[in-house]
């Protein structure tokens, strides 16, 4: 038996001994599938994408983690959804580790002063099948302002994993951080900061 036979054969014996958890189907996109009840964040998939402008040369990233809070959500009355989110500043990460520590500074977040950053929803609205505006109070840095987010159901059902009802969002916002008092090289780095969300939940046993 040649090695190519040989490889073949060990490939078809791992694909085959997957466990059967990750050949389950996972969430829908379907809205109709989506559960009415309460819901709380799944902190590990769950993060917030930020990019700006960097002296006019590169569209810059980072990313915070590791957030908790609620959901209350009804597809059938989506108005009346409500959403409580808070993330911890000193989870900030780029890909410059001297950065990471500069943001979470007095010159920046100021993540010992200010540790956490919050948003709650005050309006939610329809705006398609899949599609919703949320309208909110984000307070980041010690400063309260009014942020709407713009958010798109991705998908909803049984993890196959944990066995979990969970739902997943995505959401993308624009804010002025020199509105929110970080305001360090502005305008020579972007004020504009456009966020990306990606949420998930996980539904109350």
């Amino acid at each position: 038996m040649n090695k190519t036979i040989l490889a073949s054969a060990a490939l078809f014996a791992a694909l085959v001994s997957v466990p059967h958890a990750h050949a389950q189907k996972g969430g829908t996109p379907d809205p109709k599938a989506v559960q009415a009840g309460s819901y709380s964040v799944e902190p590990y998939h769950t993060q917030v994408a930020f990019t700006l402008l960097h002296m006019g040369f590169t569209n810059f990233s980072g990313f915070f983690s590791q957030a908790s809070g609620t959901l209350t959500l009804d597809p059938a009355h989506i108005d009346a959804t409500k959403l409580d989110v808070t993330l911890p500043i000193a989870s900030v990460q780029t890909t410059v580790g001297k950065l990471d520590g500069e943001l979470k500074s007095a010159d920046w977040f100021d993540a010992e002063k200010f540790p956490t950053a919050h948003f709650v929803s005050t309006r939610v609205t329809r705006a398609g099948s899949s599609m919703a505006t949320i309208t909110g109070d984000l307070t980041l840095h010690g400063v309260t302002k009014p942020v709407t987010f713009k958010a798109r159901l991705i998908g909803s059902g049984v993890n196959p994993l944990d066995k979990k009802e969970t739902v997943g969002f995505e959401g993308t916002a624009v804010i002025s951080r020199s509105a929110f008092g970080v305001s360090r090289y502005v305008p020579l780095v972007g004020d504009q900061v456009t966020l990306h969300i990606a949420g998930a939940f996980e539904k109350a046993s």
